[in-house]
């Protein structure tokens, strides 16, 4: 792992009179979407049942960025699709923030998250920390941390994989390339945490098509946020796997 970062820093090194430009560039002309209005947590699903507590912590898709409404983004939808799944209702909660790393989320965000008991939480991390350049041994310890605290509470962890930046069109070609492979050592690192930690990684395998992708062209469209809800939901409804498992959610 070390071997492969050194790799990617080297050749990023290199390239750096191309690809500084090109990110100063990004920067400049992205199109930048507000977070998802509404209600920050909500309960789906006919009364009756005790609802399954779920949790959504995480980067710019927990906040809905690329929808209007929370309940069109990965918290409303993958709370209604679990709860068509489980046949019960389901209280679900969104602590995300747009930009956020993992390290800067054990301190904003996870306080409010322990907050209150949840039965599962779903984080989702990983680009920022990309795009950030994160060192492997910051993101090491803030997926630990994240983990044991929730997890000491007996809630059900569940990772999501790192998505593959090299298919964001809205970043210019080489630097798609180089964040990808950057991407690609966060989501093998990630996996191992998992695996250590006894928590459960969901492979996150993206289709980049125009209808799946807001107008930003970096975050999921409305298609996109409900087809990767019920991908998760197909997982999640299922028994717990082994600690670091690997079942598709696709987009």
């Amino acid at each position: 792992m070390r071997l492969r970062a050194l790799g990617w820093w080297g050749l990023t090194l290199a390239l750096l009179p191309v690809v500084l430009p090109q990110a100063l560039w990004a920067r400049r002309t992205a199109l930048r979407l507000p977070p998802a209005a509404g209600a920050q947590s909500g309960l789906v699903g006919a009364a009756g049942a005790p609802p399954l507590r779920l949790l959504l912590l995480g980067e710019s898709t927990v906040a809905g960025v690329g929808v209007e409404l929370q309940e069109a983004a990965l918290a409303g939808q993958l709370a209604q699709a679990l709860s068509v799944r489980l046949q019960r209702p389901v209280a679900w909660r969104a602590c995300g923030e747009n930009g956020i790393t993992a390290t800067q989320a054990c301190q904003r965000l996870l306080p409010q998250a322990l907050a209150e008991p949840a039965d599962l939480a779903v984080l989702v991390f990983g680009v920022n920390d990309t795009t950030h350049l994160s060192s492997l041994q910051a993101w090491d310890d803030s997926l630990r941390q994240l983990s044991r605290s929730l997890a000491a509470g007996g809630c059900r962890v569940v990772f999501t994989g790192v998505p593959p930046i090299e298919h964001f069109s809205a970043l210019p070609w080489l630097l798609r390339k180089l964040l990808g492979w950057r991407a690609s050592l966060m989501d093998r690192h990630l996996r191992r945490v998992c695996l250590e930690e006894g928590v459960e990684y969901q492979r996150l395998a993206l289709e980049f098509a125009a209808d799946y992708l807001a107008r930003d062209g970096y975050h999921p469209s409305a298609l996109g946020y409900r087809v990767w809800g019920e991908g998760l939901a197909l997982a999640l409804s299922a028994e717990p796997g082994p600690a670091g498992s690997a079942t598709g959610a696709r987009v």
